[in-house]
């Protein structure tokens, strides 16, 4: 894993960082676009809408979870002198890097309810829905093995799970500012290098 400090970013939170902008921006174009008839007709649209839900939904949850799983039952203990990412900033991070994407997403969305009402923006809720899940799930292989996973950042540029990344790291579940799956922790948790030794 290499020796040093350099910064971690835990999975979970990479995981789950799209999965809320994208369901409010999908909802939101999914409603804007149930007020256009479009060529389908709103009913048609509604129906398929409700299948590409579902399907994206699945396609997310089960994408590459046994990489995931994997990555997680290799995985080894932090070092001290790593430095935990807040978990703020790997969110701001992710958005980030992606904001184009997800600026042209919500449009095209949108535009496409002139074809087929609701659909494209329902696909995209789903998908965050789908990412949430596995949010979920990581947080419950991080209780079972009672470690919280985290990834080096300049690993995981485009997924925790890319070929780049050789490996995860553990800490005790009490470091960092995120509980297991991702979701904020309550106040009164310290994180940074500090919380590595007193979560080991």
């Amino acid at each position: 894993m290499g020796r040093g400090a350099y910064a971690l970013a835990r999975v979970a939170v990479i995981v789950r960082a799209p999965a809320r902008l994208l369901w409010w921006l999908g909802m939101l174009s999914a409603g804007i676009g149930a007020l256009v008839p479009g060529l389908t007709g709103r009913r048609i649209g509604v129906l398929a809408g409700a299948v590409l839900f579902a399907a994206t939904a699945v396609a997310a949850f089960l994408a590459r979870r046994k990489r995931y799983a994997e990555l997680a039952q290799g995985a080894s203990k932090a070092s001290r002198s790593v430095f935990l990412q807040d978990r703020a900033v790997t969110m701001r991070n992710w958005r980030r890097g992606r904001r184009w994407w997800l600026l042209a997403a919500f449009p095209a969305a949108v535009g496409s309810s002139f074809a087929v009402p609701t659909a494209a923006g329902l696909a995209l809720a789903g998908l965050g829905a789908g990412l949430w899940a596995k949010a979920l799930w990581l947080g419950t292989l991080e209780r079972r093995g009672e470690a919280l996973l985290w990834v080096r950042t300049d690993w995981a540029q485009g997924s925790p799970a890319a070929g780049s990344v050789s490996g995860y790291l553990t800490t005790g579940l009490a470091a960092g500012d995120a509980a297991p799956g991702g979701a904020r922790r309550r106040p009164g948790r310290a994180g940074g290098r500090a919380a590595v030794s007193a979560a080991r």
